[in-house]
């Protein structure tokens, strides 16, 4: 192989780290908007932090795979084999720490950003339930009384009405079998089991709808366990109960 390709190989080697840091900026979604609620401003930075960690290892294994396959080829009139060596204790424990450190850091990290989200309070400002059935949800408003309900079908997806910038206590139940409740957006998701209660708190804060969908398979019509979720002015939300209210009369 020419010099000059070795020299290239050599340059794109090296400088690969910074070509794939180089995009990254605070600015960036990374794939999830950005300040769409409470989680985001947890989940974000975690979720991108993980990837450049991914990155830089990824490309530092490149590195060392393709560094002896390329310039430490056996050649032509050398030995059949190279040296060979029982064992090296200095990378065997390189190879052993390294990977350590890597995996504790990320497990502080995960494990201080899931305490901030799985917060429970008493501060919240509203609670609505959210039941699992096969195949789509029933979301439950006690403000307005016990029989506010909204029942999904597969055919006909719910609307989860939720108030902008006020903390919600979500109640998350299922009467049949185990299905997950999913936005991807706020990046969030939480477990509806049977005979078990979860609760998930968390402020929606920006004005839009976003899609929702069940994220375990739970049966036949899994993937139409859907259901949207339409974050409206506290207002409006107030003029919403106000409205399921009348509709139990």
């Amino acid at each position: 192989m020419p010099r000059t390709l070795f020299s290239r190989l050599r340059a794109i080697i090296l400088c690969s780290p910074v070509f794939l840091l180089a995009g990254c900026s605070s600015s960036t979604d990374w794939g999830f908007p950005e300040g769409v609620s409470s989680v985001n401003d947890q989940s974000l930075s975690l979720w991108q932090g993980a990837w450049i960690a991914a990155g830089v290892v990824g490309v530092f294994t490149l590195i060392l795979i393709l560094w002896p396959a390329v310039f430490h080829r056996g050649k032509k009139d050398g030995p059949e084999f190279p040296k060979q060596t029982q064992y090296n204790v200095p990378v065997e424990v390189a190879y052993t720490v390294i990977p350590f450190i890597i995996v504790a850091v990320l497990f502080f990290f995960t494990v201080q950003k899931q305490t901030v989200i799985t917060e429970k309070t008493t501060t919240y400002a509203h609670e609505i339930t959210v039941e699992g059935i096969q195949w789509s949800w029933q979301f439950g408003y006690p403000e307005a009384g016990p029989k506010a309900l909204v029942t999904g079908t597969p055919e006909q997806t719910p609307t989860l009405v939720v108030p902008l910038g006020e903390r919600v206590r979500y109640t998350i139940t299922s009467n049949d079998v185990v299905h997950g409740f999913w936005i991807p957006a706020f990046m969030i998701q939480m477990q509806n089991l049977p005979g078990v209660t979860n609760h998930l708190e968390f402020t929606a804060n920006k004005l839009g709808e976003f899609p929702g969908r069940c994220n375990i398979l739970c049966g036949r019509n899994h993937s139409q366990m859907l259901f949207k979720v339409k974050v409206v002015t506290p207002a409006e939300y107030l003029a919403y109960l106000e409205t399921l209210k009348g509709n139990q009369a």
